[in-house]
């Protein structure tokens, strides 16, 4: 072929996310839409608030003949600064406006941060299951993804993570609320994770930064609260995104944020500018830093999700699934009942309902749901979830 081998490689073993979602297209379009429950692809399906409208029309009605014009690389410092206020507040630690660069969503913003820190060769370490994408983001710049297993409920396994430190890891990469679980990882886990790495950092003469990925920070449930990452450890950063809180994937909108304690914040800001430039991002896009600089803590009517993710799992449940009941996003993350997870799912899909094989997460033996969808695809999907799982189970 003629193009890159390290492509022609990905594009072999591409990611059973897309996989899925389009084996779906092919079949609603044999068997209708309608006959077709497809959890594969975590497309929010709820409006954006209705602020968001709102702001959206003044902004597009008012703005001036600058409005579509280069800013600085790391966004409009107004909206910079609206962010930061908020982020004070949900951080807890006093963020400035300088703290703040808006990215082309939190994958903008983690690989800003990564072509910043690694060099050739460098460790990025995550708990698994993971996104799938974290591989790519750090082959992106040089380095390589390290996995280490949670535990069985999706905790984070802190003994496991401190053996699996080197002196090449640089970066500790962080989801929670995780994808694919739902996990929401506590205040205490993360504290200890900040002393092993300041403990790490010491004996290799490093430091070695936390990055925490968070666009489902506000996507939880049952009264639940993501700690702050910034009280935790001082050499951190955040990448996050208004695509799930607020419902706008696609208009690519997030930004990173340095804690104001690190020892190179500066350095790390100017570093993350200029890869925001040089990666081909340039800058965030223009009307939706102002749209989301309006925004600061709206989000779309998550208690929808979890009345979704209720009828789910009371659903999966009476008919002998196992799982961990998410604490957020919009994932359920199934064990199957077989040690296949492949083979499971592919019974689903004969059942027409479309899920992710957890091998794709680093999550063996288990199965993702995206619930972002509407009641009636839950509802319908039942049986089909059933007759599946009988075919393994008496």
């Amino acid at each position: 072929m003629s193009i890159a081998k390290k492509i022609e490689t990905i594009l072999a073993g591409s990611s059973w996310i897309r996989r899925m979602f389009e084996e779906g297209t092919e079949l609603k379009r044999k068997f209708g839409p309608e006959n077709v429950f497809d959890f594969s692809l975590g497309n929010p399906n709820l409006p954006p608030p209705d602020k968001f409208k709102e702001v959206l029309r003044e902004i597009v009605s008012t703005c001036g003949l600058d409005a579509h014009c280069y800013m600085p690389n790391t966004g409009y410092p107004d909206v910079c600064g609206s962010v930061a206020e908020f982020l004070s507040r949900e951080q807890g630690v006093a963020v400035a406006g300088a703290d703040v660069l808006m990215t082309c969503g939190a994958a903008g913003a983690l690989n800003v941060a990564l072509k910043t820190l690694l060099d050739n060769g460098d460790e990025v370490l995550t708990p698994v299951p993971c996104f799938v994408e974290y591989k790519f983001y750090a082959d992106n710049h040089g380095g390589v993804l390290k996995t280490v297993p949670s535990t069985p409920d999706f905790k984070l396994d802190l003994p496991a993570l401190s053996a699996a430190i080197t002196p090449r890891t640089k970066v500790v990469l962080i989801n929670s609320p995780n994808n694919p679980t739902g996990a929401v990882y506590s205040a205490e886990s993360l504290r200890a994770l900040g002393e092993i790495l300041e403990a790490k950092g010491r004996e290799y003469s490093r430091t070695i930064y936390l990055i925490s990925d968070e666009p489902y920070r506000k996507v939880v449930y049952d009264g639940v609260t993501v700690p702050s990452i910034f009280t935790a450890y001082r050499e951190s950063i955040i990448g996050t995104s208004y695509s799930k809180d607020i419902s706008i994937p696609g208009e690519r909108i997030g930004f990173a944020a340095v804690n104001p304690q690190a020892t190179h914040r500066k350095a790390l800001i100017a570093g993350m500018a200029l890869a925001n430039r040089i990666l081909g991002y340039v800058n965030a896009p223009a009307l939706m830093q102002r749209v989301v600089g309006c925004l600061q803590g709206e989000r779309a009517d998550i208690g929808a999700y979890q009345r979704k993710r209720d009828m789910l799992c009371d659903g999966l449940g009476a008919m002998g699934y196992a799982f961990v009941k998410p604490a957020g996003t919009f994932y359920l993350f199934p064990r199957s009942p077989i040690a296949d997870d492949v083979e499971f799912v592919q019974a689903l899909k004969a059942e027409r309902v479309l899920a992710v094989p957890g091998s794709g997460f680093h999550g063996p033996g288990h199965f993702r749901i995206a619930y972002c969808v509407d009641d009636a695809v839950i509802r319908n999907a039942m049986p089909g979830f059933e007759r599946a799982i009988r075919k393994y189970t008496k």
